[in-house]
């Protein structure tokens, strides 16, 4: 088993291995904060949106802390059936296979980055917006796709007012502390 040092942690290397699943997730979340002018501005508020995403229960409780008009129905059996853990590191929830999934991305033509301000952005490629397109319409993917909608029209701020919010809004993932799995 191979190990990982990240800001003094130990991670196993099965941690950074992407699935196909999360590059399709992620090409989709991406592609809804892609427009003609704008990206998805950062790592941050991408880390945070997909934490939303990937944990429906907290998605459902911060629609409600934000918006009584918005409900999104989560299943019982859904609060705690999570694609995939994510571990508290330095800004929240983060899920180290993220550096990989982008890399693939981004080497596969459908995502692509730009600068802003000290970040990096990232866009769908016109490959990578067509790709999404067809896979929000397939039946496996509409569940994700609207609740992403639903994250675009509630929480586009920026990663460091979403960080905030988090930590504002759910102290039981920021107080837990570095490498814990949430």
């Amino acid at each position: 088993m191979s190990v990982a040092l990240i800001g003094g942690l130990k991670l196993r290397k099965e941690l950074f291995q992407p699935s196909i699943e999360s590059e399709a997730r992620i090409l989709l979340l991406i592609n809804a904060f892609t427009t003609r002018t704008k990206s998805l501005e950062g790592r941050t508020k991408l880390a945070k949106l997909d934490f939303l995403l990937r944990y429906p229960g907290f998605m459902q409780r911060a629609l409600a802390i934000r918006t009584s008009s918005q409900v999104m129905e989560v299943a019982s059996e859904e609060q705690h059936n999570i694609e995939g853990r994510m571990i508290r590191y330095r800004y929240g929830p983060w899920d180290p296979s993220y550096y990989a999934i982008l890399g693939k991305l981004i080497g596969k033509g459908l995502v692509e980055t730009a600068s802003h301000n000290q970040g990096i952005d990232y866009r769908t490629t016109t490959l990578g917006s067509e790709l999404a397109k067809k896979l929000t319409k397939e039946d496996s993917w509409q569940e994700t796709s609207a609740r992403i909608k639903l994250l675009k029209n509630n929480f586009d701020l920026s990663g460091s007012n979403l960080k905030n919010f988090i930590y504002k809004h759910f102290p039981e993932v920021t107080g837990a502390s570095w490498g814990q799995k949430l």
